[in-house]
């Protein structure tokens, strides 16, 4: 894996982004220890601390995730993120001790971008945080947004074929499609980031895009 680790997470550093590879298996499969939740909290914590230090926020503005489970979705399939309690989200609060959700901290230390798979469709979000909009503004969502902008990209492919979506999104959902494709993202600068979706049914086709536009970065930008 890249960097001092052969762990389930790890992160990179690539232009003016910071990228971290997560693991939300671990909330799931707790008959490998409970421990890998905590041990992969405190690391997170400490790496977006670390990218979070002045001198290296100036250098890697962006802070993209990568998970498999995500925080939202509005399938219809009952998966973890059809519900409001979302393990991922909001931690497991029926063990002992409870073991933290990754919301809170995604939002505290200003994570821009958050990527997601797992649903077998593509859905882009609305800036969300506690299952609430927080958009730039009415006009320009993803210009200075007040939380981390959240996309699925789980379409690619496979044997299951894709996903149905809940017929009743909630909100923060902004756009959805059960096309085959995948997702490009290009940072283009400290303050700009492109994010567009191809499709394999519509013989390469981009479907959808949006500009994520930052002129200020961490937690303080939320407000």
């Amino acid at each position: 894996m890249p960097g001092q680790t052969e762990s389930l997470w790890y992160s990179w550093n690539l232009g003016s982004a910071h990228i971290i590879s997560l693991s939300t298996e671990v909330y799931f499969y707790l008959e490998y220890g409970l421990e890998l939740v905590f041990k992969q909290y405190e690391w997170l914590k400490k790496d977006l601390e670390e990218a979070n230090k002045p001198e290296n926020r100036a250098v890697r503005p962006w802070i993209i995730t990568m998970g498999h489970r995500p925080m939202y979705c509005s399938d219809d399939d009952q998966d973890d993120c059809t519900t409001f309690d979302s393990l991922v989200r909001l931690g497991l609060n029926f063990t002992k001790p409870p073991a933290p959700g990754l919301e809170d901290l995604f939002y505290r230390q200003g994570v821009d971008v958050a990527l997601w798979a797992h649903e077998h469709t593509y859905e882009r979000l609305w800036p969300v945080y506690r299952d609430k909009v927080y958009n730039g503004s009415k006009a320009q969502p993803y210009v200075n947004p007040k939380a981390p902008v959240h996309i699925i990209t789980g379409s690619a492919g496979c044997r299951e074929k894709t996903d149905l979506f809940n017929p009743n999104p909630k909100e923060w959902s902004a756009l959805r499609s059960t096309d085959y494709g995948y997702t490009r993202m290009q940072v283009v600068n400290a303050t700009h980031l492109y994010l567009e979706q191809v499709s394999d049914d519509q013989y390469g086709k981009v479907i959808d895009s949006i500009w994520v536009v930052k002129e200020k970065h961490g937690f303080s930008s939320w407000f």
